[in-house]
């Protein structure tokens, strides 16, 4: 029941730390892979080299700037004509800069806006069309632990999130009776480059701060993300939609 052979899977946020690990995860479940990120050629094209030729699957690396809503949507448009649809869409691209609100401009709230959630909404128009075709699809939403209101110093990560779970519940209201799934995904605080970036200085202080408040106590690695995303993509979920779902060791 979590087989995708035969299903074509678009990862946003492809080459980051929680992409990666879905897209080994799903390639080992047989799906094909169109890797979406920031434009770099050459990590991209290695990435998918290195994930076709690992699980003896098709893996295209897709440079785009999520920034560009209509470029994006009109690339992903494209992919689904060309690949006979896309069956599955992660979007697991996200922006995250932690300071004080007062100090965040404009620009940079309207650009963790547009990547974390407008560029969702603009794939899932891209990929309707082929799903509804169908009458079969899953849209997989990244949301965050950070809306439980108890992280300071992300409030336009926060808003974006908000609005991405939004987004989860109106499109699985809209979709479902086309036979798509729509479901969102809480982590908590993964071991992941975006953490060991953020708080560089500040490391051992932060882990211990995660432990404190976690129930279990022990470091949530992107594998445990990513097994929960193949759940939610595979036939085994089929009667979950608009959900959103916590995998945050017990927060």
């Amino acid at each position: 029941m979590t087989d995708l052979s035969a299903k074509t899977v678009l990862i946003t946020g492809a080459l980051g730390t929680l992409g990666r690990a879905q897209a080994e995860r799903l390639a080992r479940a047989g799906a094909a892979l169109l890797l979406l990120d920031r434009p770099s050629a050459e990590a991209g094209e290695r990435f998918a080299a290195h994930i076709a030729a690992d699980h003896d699957t098709r893996a295209i690396y897709v440079g785009e700037d999520l920034n560009n809503l209509a470029s994006a949507e009109r690339r992903v448009a494209a992919l689904a004509g060309e690949h006979g649809g896309i069956d599955i869409l992660i979007n697991n691209a996200a922006l995250i800069i932690n300071k004080p609100f007062e100090d965040f401009s404009l620009e940079e709230y309207e650009d963790q806006v547009r990547v974390n959630s407008s560029a969702a909404f603009a794939l899932a128009r891209a990929v309707a069309p082929g799903m509804k075709e169908k009458r079969y699809g899953k849209i997989v939403n990244f949301c965050s632990l950070t809306l439980n209101g108890r992280w300071d110093g992300y409030v336009p990560y926060v808003a974006s999130k908000g609005a991405m779970l939004g987004l989860t519940k109106g499109l699985a209201r809209e979709l479902g009776p086309h036979g798509v799934r729509v479901n969102a995904v809480s982590p908590g605080a993964v071991v992941s480059e975006a953490e060991e970036r953020v708080f560089a200085d500040r490391l051992q202080q932060y882990n211990d701060w995660i432990l404190e408040n976690q129930s279990l106590k022990a470091r949530i690695q992107p594998l445990d993300v990513a097994e929960l995303v193949h759940f939610l993509v595979s036939p085994a979920s089929d009667m979950i939609s608009g959900q959103n779902i916590a995998i945050d060791g017990g927060w």
